[in-house]
């Protein structure tokens, strides 16, 4: 298992360990290592959520998609669309 949250994330983007990623503040269940692939940024880049309800996005003006967790509402990063390792994947 590995927590996830909006710092500190940088310690997680060589971390390919099977498991689960969790929000750092409630433990809820956001990212598998399934969906983890390498990217140029600095984060950790997963391809898709656990399920449709693991994370909350909130739009911004500037671009991409905050993402925040959808139990307790910990920042979690940002949803670049069309940026996933598969044409029209998106990348957390």
């Amino acid at each position: 298992m590995a927590y996830c949250s909006f710092s500190g994330g940088e310690e997680y983007k060589n971390h390919f360990e099977a498991g689960m990623y969790v929000c750092s503040e409630c433990g809820h269940e956001l990212f598998s290592s399934t969906s983890k692939f390498e990217h140029s940024s600095p984060w950790p880049a997963f391809s898709e959520t656990i399920h449709e309800d693991s994370v909350s996005k909130h739009p911004e003006a500037w671009g991409p998609i905050k993402v925040c967790c959808g139990k307790c509402g910990n920042g979690l990063g940002h949803e670049f669309l069309y940026d996933g390792p598969k044409e029209g994947q998106s990348r957390f």
